[in-house]
């Protein structure tokens, strides 16, 4: 890894040993270093810009949970020649990680609850000169507030107030807030990640039937919310929910890791958006007409065990925010009074 500290072996070990240095040893200043200056983060809920930006936020989670942990499930990653130098190498990482804490102090989510819970993380950064230098975040929102007892929608229309109204609230990513960054590329071209995103385009274009023909009867699956779900027919039921709530809405690959390591099955991690009317009856109820932008971004895990005896997606990794999708719907139908 030309470029890096010598410590760190490979892209998954600067990842995960990064995360574990800010939140878990408390080295948060070391985001002035590993963080790039102008660097932007983009998440459902907000888009932050700048590494003094990014200090300010990772205190004021650590302040509301003091013992947070940050274990990382897999680092799905690419090189990115094109972001290379003659003295740096670039790479485009996709972290999973499981975090857990307990709620101990007053802070975004409101009084202690004294709860404890765990939740998803999927993180794209591109990475170079031994620094993050452009990223996207999707964190499992919905399970936090669920398992702190709280309804997901009465939660999101009370953070509206406590932020100060619809006027002054933060305001969730959307198609004509995003930032551009310097990281432009679009992944790989590795048939894992080509396998899985003809598998997300047919299902986006209501061809339902690819399920079956490309999911493990036995698929192990993890959607927004918390859930842990098996079966293809819970696969159907999530993305069928999803897509129905916004039928017309354009849906848009935005980058696509395949990957095989050792020790590990073939894999794919895939960004994806979706940008338009919340038209449908489905996962987010009644039909609002709300413009809503959608950030998801999906990890997969294929097997042997396809019943044309081909590959099929054994565990799957999907979030999207509910709340900041609850959030975009509540400020435009005035629902957050």
């Amino acid at each position: 890894m030309k470029g890096f500290d010598p410590k760190w072996r490979d892209v998954p070990h600067f990842i995960n040993g990064l995360t574990q240095q800010i939140w878990e040893d408390r080295q948060i200043g070391s985001l002035r270093r590993h963080y790039a200056p102008g660097l932007i983060v983009r998440s459902p809920a907000s888009v932050v810009v700048d590494n003094t930006n990014v200090i300010a936020a990772t205190m004021a989670t650590l302040a509301e949970f003091p013992d947070r942990e940050l274990p990382g499930e897999d680092v799905i990653w690419c090189e990115d020649p094109a972001g290379s130098t003659e003295t740096s190498d670039a790479f485009l990482s996709s972290h999973r990680l499981i975090s857990w804490a307990r709620h101990t102090r007053p802070g975004m989510y409101g009084a202690p609850t004294g709860k404890h819970f765990a939740y998803r993380i999927l993180a794209d950064c591109a990475i170079r000169d031994d620094a993050i230098y452009d990223e996207w975040l999707v964190r499992d929102q919905s399970a936090i507030v669920r398992q702190m007892g709280f309804d997901v929608i009465d939660w999101t229309r009370d953070l509206i107030a406590r932020e100060g109204g619809p006027e002054r609230c933060v305001k969730p990513l959307t198609k004509d807030n995003d930032v551009p960054g310097p990281y432009s590329g679009r992944g790989n071209d590795n048939e894992w990640g080509q396998r899985h995103a003809e598998i997300l385009n047919r299902i986006m274009a209501a061809d339902m039937e690819v399920i079956p023909r490309s999911y493990d009867r036995a698929c192990n699956l993890h959607y927004p919310g918390g859930e842990t779900l098996f079966g293809r027919a819970q696969a159907d039921q999530f993305w069928m929910g999803l897509r129905a709530a916004f039928p017309h809405a354009e849906f848009r690959i935005e980058h696509v890791i395949g990957r095989e390591d050792p020790l590990m099955p073939p894999r794919s991690a895939i960004r994806w958006s979706l940008w338009g009317k919340h038209s449908g009856w489905g996962r987010f109820g009644t039909p609002t007409q709300a413009q809503v932008y959608v950030l998801g971004i999906s990890h997969v895990e294929f097997g042997p065990f396809g019943d044309d005896g081909g590959p099929a997606i054994r565990n799957e990794f999907t979030l999207i925010d509910e709340t900041a999708i609850w959030k975009q719907i509540l400020l435009q139908t005035g629902a957050h009074d």
